[in-house]
């Protein structure tokens, strides 16, 4: 395992996806010693070591909040594929949080953007966990999206809904939109940690870290923020 730090980025470059999971364990667990109380998490096969290395851990979240970067619009939370799901098998079953959001992919959609924003303002977030699309993509913010966006629904790209399609039956039963947290409102949170595993992730992991800071790479804007760790194994830190 190495660290780098350029400008406000920390990059750690570890061996595989289990010890990243190790490494982003190390810094959640330091910033819930240091009190923190609002954690912003993410979704997808990316955190699932992190996710396992909380279950297995004795830090007791019932009295912290979790809030969720995303949700597919048009399924019920407790669809296989849904995000609630994913969270509710992969950490909230064995740990429970004192409170747990996550946009309502059935919601009409100006009262859900409005119900997640006063959730947000309520409580500012801690540390966020992020991933990143194989276009830079951060939450569902896809390539375009204005950096100073709130909660909003967003059209998945055909990039998104192909590297989406592996968990549905077919790629027709992939969601073609999801309500997202915006891109300032990512940036709103104290400390970001993001974490990317694999070749495909190379270029937007080169993009965010040395391309200029352009809407056409979302995640770039992370360049602008305080406190960001990049997390990446070697294969996705190959074009650094």
């Amino acid at each position: 395992m190495s660290s780098t730090t350029d400008s406000n980025m920390t990059i750690i470059t570890v061996k595989n996806k289990e010890e990243g999971g190790k490494k982003a364990f190390e810094l959640i667990k330091e910033a819930y010693d240091k009190g923190a109380e609002v954690f912003g998490l993410a979704t997808g096969s990316t955190p699932e070591t992190l996710y396992a290395e909380l279950r297995n851990s004795d830090l007791d979240f019932s009295d912290k909040i979790a809030i969720n970067l995303d949700e597919y619009i048009g399924l019920e939370s407790d669809h296989p594929q849904s995000y609630h799901t994913f969270m509710t098998e992969q950490l909230f079953n064995e740990k429970p949080f004192k409170e747990t959001h996550i946009p309502d992919g059935l919601a009409d959609e100006e009262d859900e953007v409005k119900r997640y924003n006063a959730i947000l303002e309520r409580y500012p977030i801690d540390v966020q966990i992020l991933g990143i699309g194989t276009n830079a993509h951060i939450g569902f913010n896809e390539p375009g999206t204005p950096f100073d966006t709130h909660t909003q629904k967003v059209s998945l790209t055909q990039e998104t809904i192909e590297a989406n399609k592996r968990f549905f039956e077919s790629e027709e039963d992939v969601p073609k939109s999801a309500y997202s947290m915006g891109i300032e409102s990512i940036m709103a949170a104290k400390k970001i940690i993001l974490l990317a595993y694999g070749e495909n992730k190379a270029k937007a992991i080169a993009d965010t870290v040395n391309g200029p800071v352009t809407e056409e790479v979302p995640a770039s804007i992370l360049q602008n923020h305080p406190d960001v760790v990049l997390i990446v194994d070697e294969a996705a830190a190959s074009q650094l």
